[in-house]
């Protein structure tokens, strides 16, 4: 239906074209509208326009092409004026060369693409767009080495501010990722925002002291050498997201900043983090969110945080499938220090009979406080018939006992979320967008 209403766009002389190749693919229903609504749009994704010409019944793949063509030049043209692209992996068509594409991308913001994207197409894009705040980068081969279309783009911003790049191979490609980190230390002033999928290269993060938001996600646990990641110092930073960075490495860049964190989440397993929840309590007076793993090497730390941090507003807990913390102690220790501002809790276990007691604890000890709002993850593993008629049991149970302290006002709200689908990080009450969900 949309792309009928987008084939309805088209100029005379573009459906003169089709029609003389033999495409008819024009609805009798959706008539030439009057006004151009095609010039207020200014996000362009091309992996859905891509999606509609393939997905389209009534084309032949022989004449995709030729579709293609005349939807672009709808879309891009002097008349639009795109703040926002998403460029699909394997798109081959050279947007630069269309004309009016200067004046269509002189003011792009933002800018999704990966490592499959046509380099001289990046390249194109490089010589027009200067003014990308915000870039996506997605790493899907680990034998690619050419990204010179990627570091040309790089290079020609003026105000890039935020700058991800997401992996999703394990295998190592020093070379690529060293020319990326390399260019983004030449925009270094101007970059605020940094997710990257890998322990770094080089010495990158010594390089952008104007960082407010880090997120470093390695997706490796055998890593050894992190010297990169040794004596940084950023004064700025106020948000902190790692996975499978060694507590050591995370305890001495939380020393190093001034006292700004606000949010930390930290995923490790199998790391004794004492020292590192010590370093938190220690210098983050102004955190409001934090997710960390706790057990029970680590659980008496967790009174002396919830005392040092009352500005804490939301709390997730991981465990340690190994070496779970006893829950009666843990939910002791939040009913009775717990600030007054903290009551969204999610948890993260396997479900077991003692956690279920244990949460009938903490809710008899929650009486005169802020109602909760509760989510629980369950871990999702690989269950026998029997374990996993358990886990429902003991879920409809948990279930059972949430109505019964949500009638006595002491549970506002309560939602299971597998695999933290449903919900962000940091998130109680919005679930997430069809379009968080898509990846865009």
């Amino acid at each position: 239906m949309l792309f009928d209403v987008i084939l309805s766009h088209l100029p005379e002389e573009s459906k003169d074209i089709l029609k003389n190749q033999g495409i008819d693919i024009f609805s009798e229903e959706y008539k030439r509208p009057l006004f151009n609504y095609i010039s207020f749009w200014r996000y362009l994704d091309l992996f859905l326009l891509e999606s509609m010409i393939v997905s389209k019944r009534d084309i032949n793949k022989s004449d995709i092409a030729i579709i293609r063509k005349e939807v672009l030049n709808l879309f891009v043209n002097a008349n639009t004026k795109f703040v926002y692209i998403d460029i699909p992996e394997h798109f081959y068509y050279q947007l630069h060369s269309i004309s009016g594409s200067e004046q269509c991308f002189s003011k792009l913001e933002c800018l999704h693409c990966d490592d499959k994207t046509n380099q001289n197409i990046l390249k194109g894009l490089a010589r027009i767009c200067k003014s990308i705040r915000k870039l996506k980068f997605y790493i899907m081969q680990y034998d690619n080495s050419d990204n010179s279309g990627i570091v040309k783009l790089i290079e020609a911003q003026k105000n890039l501010n935020e700058v991800y790049f997401v992996c999703f191979t394990n295998k190592r490609n020093e070379s690529y990722r060293k020319t990326l980190e390399e260019t983004l230390i030449k925009n270094a002033d101007t970059i605020k925002y940094l997710r990257i999928g890998w322990n770094p290269t080089t010495k990158i993060l010594s390089h952008l002291v104007n960082l407010i938001s880090l997120d470093i996600s390695v997706s490796l646990s055998i890593v050894t050498n992190w010297s990169n990641l040794e004596r940084v110092s950023l004064p700025f930073l106020k948000i902190l997201r790692a996975q499978l960075v060694p507590s050591k490495i995370l305890t001495s860049l939380i020393e190093n900043t001034k006292g700004h964190l606000t949010e930390i989440s930290i995923l490790y397993e199998g790391d004794d983090n004492r020292r590192l929840i010590q370093a938190i309590y220690q210098n983050c007076p102004n955190l409001i969110y934090l997710k960390l793993l706790f057990n029970n090497n680590n659980i008496l730390e967790l009174e002396e945080l919830l005392t040092k941090c009352q500005y804490l507003s939301g709390l997730v807990i991981f465990t340690d499938e190994l070496n779970e913390p006893d829950w009666n102690d843990l939910f002791e220790i939040l009913a009775k220090s717990s600030p007054i501002g903290l009551f969204r809790f999610k948890f993260s276990s396997i479900w077991s009979l003692k956690l279920l007691e244990s949460l009938k604890l903490l809710f008899d000890n929650w009486k005169g406080r802020h109602p909760i709002l509760l989510q629980t993850i369950p871990i999702d593993k690989y269950y026998t018939n029997i374990e996993a008629e358990l886990q429902l049991q003991l879920q409809k149970q948990t279930e059972d006992l949430i109505k019964i302290y949500k009638m006595k006002g002491i549970i506002k709200k309560y939602d299971t979320d597998l695999n933290e689908a449903i919900f962000e990080e940091f998130e109680w009450i919005q679930k997430k967008s069809v379009a968080y969900l898509m990846g865009s």
